[in-house]
């Protein structure tokens, strides 16, 4: 099990490196950049993994389809979502 524990914590970086890049591109709107950074607070919280998973995908979600989103930055968002739904069913 902590074999699993470390790729979910691995994956878990990797998208977390994502958000990072979102949250200090000034092309993103603030709203969004500000959801995706509680979104990243509620991933790397303690706790169960499908519970700070599940956050993370409530707030991204909530701001994927922004109209002022820049293309690049719909495309990262698409991503982490679906890496998150893809580490929520593991």
């Amino acid at each position: 099990m902590s074999g699993d524990n470390k790729n979910l914590e691995e994956s878990i970086g990797h998208i977390v490196k994502k958000m990072d890049m979102l949250i200090s591109d000034t092309s993103v709107p603030k709203n969004v950049r500000s959801a995706v950074g509680e979104a990243r607070t509620k991933l790397t919280a303690a706790g169960d993994y499908t519970v700070r998973i599940s956050g993370a995908i409530y707030n991204i979600d909530e701001v994927s389809n922004d109209i002022n989103l820049p293309p690049q930055a719909r495309t990262v968002i698409w991503n982490i979502l679906s890496d998150l739904e893809s580490l929520k069913e593991q």
